[in-house]
């Protein structure tokens, strides 16, 4: 179909994927947490829309140029990791505030919400995504497998198997979406546990950064 080979064993492998916990997903829930449903499904979009770019450029042959180059490599390497690093800090130092709020629960709940106002969840989602050579990496060894070499539009055939991607994310995000506005009201109701959750997250972030910077062409 459209040049894709073998479309079952490629959505099967792509649901594994997608189920894997990445700092994409991560983030989309903890913005839903706090939130709520639109903030949740704008920061989704921003997923999105970087993986489009990142699926675009392998399929253009920029991930063959980022193997070659490892000092290309390198300096998207190091961007990554140093704005996943930077939005850990952000969120142990959230974490902090709403620790020593605890017992003010009007202090706290204004203290989330300044620190909401400032987040572009669309554009900080989108750089999560975009800032991973790994990724790109990732989709040209994982979509040209599922390519066949003689068709004669192989453009086509990635545009199909990037909207089953799509659309596997889409399903996945908005389910994280809606549990972490369950989360919410838990969060809220309990200082501790949306603190604790909150240093979770950005020791997740910590150590996303710390793989990616450990990452090799």
């Amino acid at each position: 179909m459209f040049g894709v080979i073998d479309l079952p064993t490629y959505l099967v492998g792509l649901v594994l994927i997608v189920l894997l916990p990445g700092p994409n997903s991560l983030y989309v829930l903890s913005v839903a947490a706090r939130r709520g449903i639109r903030a949740g499904y704008r920061g989704a979009a921003g997923v999105w829309c970087g993986d489009t770019v990142l699926m675009t450029l392998s399929a253009a042959g920029v991930a063959s140029l980022l193997q070659a180059n490892a000092v290309l490599f390198g300096i998207v390497k190091y961007a990554g990791a140093g704005y996943l690093t930077w939005l850990a800090i952000g969120m142990l130092r959230a974490a902090w505030g709403m620790w020593r709020s605890r017992h003010d629960g009007a202090a706290g709940d204004q203290a989330g919400a300044e620190a909401g106002d400032g987040e572009r969840p669309f554009r900080r989602a989108f750089i999560i995504s975009l800032f991973n050579p790994k990724a790109i990496l990732f989709f040209v060894a994982f979509f040209v497998q599922f390519v066949d070499p003689g068709y004669a539009y192989p453009a086509l055939s990635f545009v199909v198997l990037g909207a089953f991607a799509q659309l596997a994310s889409f399903l996945y995000l908005s389910a994280l979406i809606f549990g972490g506005t369950k989360l919410a009201a838990a969060f809220r109701r309990r200082k501790r546990l949306s603190a604790g959750a909150t240093s979770a997250a950005g020791a997740l972030f910590l150590g996303f950064a710390v793989k990616l910077s450990l990452a090799s062409s």
